[in-house]
């Protein structure tokens, strides 16, 4: 059986907002849960395991999810170190600024996500810290929320771009798809291959594959710098077995190879 939180439970009369800051384990969630508030997470630091009932991701450090009431799922660490930033939110909160707001906000019934780097990572956690110690009233809960929901909004998005192409290109940033390559956002459109290539061709530049191949690359990065994983284990990650077309792509994107791009990097990694 699922368990169900309430928000009445976790939150003080008067107070819109709850904070809780986890050392996660990697025991696994059993059984999921939901709550009949919303909830936003960030991954502080190390990987986070999220698990939904028909599908498990990889979060990294700076990944940002906001969870609609209803919602079954759990979390877990991959690895050491894995610490996670949770703020349950009050629904009638959340469903007033989505009144006043609706034409500048997505669809807050189904899972959002986004992903910021390290400098807004460091301001959303002051923000929150702000928020943290006022009263947790509905005005300094907007001013705090309403940055985050519009982070989840669509943005720099052509205006003629279809709907259908958007829903496929945010879907497609969860490496369940992009490890299936171009097929698996092609796949996601219900259209044929050739109608998804001319689209992304005249509306953003881009074939399938090199938008694919950007995701792909984009997440190798993080994973090198956030991570101690071979880099033939991440290669796999990203569904590119075959590492001289993966150091081919990442040095096209990086100007480096991967080993190179940690051994700079990863000694830069902001702990909390």
């Amino acid at each position: 059986m699922v368990a169900v939180l309430n928000f009445k439970d976790i939150c003080a009369k008067g107070e819109h907002v709850h904070f809780a800051r986890t050392a996660l384990t990697t025991a696994r969630p059993n059984p999921l849960h939901s709550h009949d508030f919303f909830e936003l997470f960030w991954v502080q630091n190390g990987q986070v395991r999220h698990h939904l009932p028909d599908s498990t991701e990889t979060l990294t450090e700076g990944d940002l999810v906001l969870v609609p009431p209803g919602q079954e799922h759990g979390v877990q660490a991959k690895g050491e170190h894995s610490l996670l930033v949770s703020v349950s939110l009050d629904p009638e909160v959340v469903h007033q600024l989505v009144a006043r707001h609706q034409n500048d906000l997505p669809d807050l019934t189904t899972l959002q996500f986004a992903t910021i780097d390290s400098r807004d990572l460091a301001s959303l956690n002051r923000a929150a810290l702000r928020l943290e110690r006022s009263n947790r009233g509905d005005l300094a809960t907007e001013a705090f929320l309403l940055p985050i929901l519009l982070a989840f909004a669509k943005k720099d998005v052509p205006q003629n771009i279809p709907s259908w192409l958007i829903d496929a290109m945010e879907a497609a940033r969860n490496p369940e798809v992009f490890q299936n390559g171009s097929a698996g956002l092609v796949a996601l459109t219900g259209k044929a291959h050739a109608h998804v290539s001319r689209t992304m061709r005249a509306q953003l530049g881009q074939s399938p594959s090199e938008f694919i191949n950007d995701i792909r690359m984009t997440y190798a990065a993080r994973q090198l710098v956030t991570d101690d994983e071979a880099v033939q284990t991440i290669a796999e990650q990203c569904g590119i077995p075959n590492m001289a077309h993966f150091h081919k792509l990442f040095r096209e994107r990086h100007g480096t190879t991967p080993l190179k791009y940690r051994q700079k990097y990863q000694r830069d990694v902001i702990q909390p």
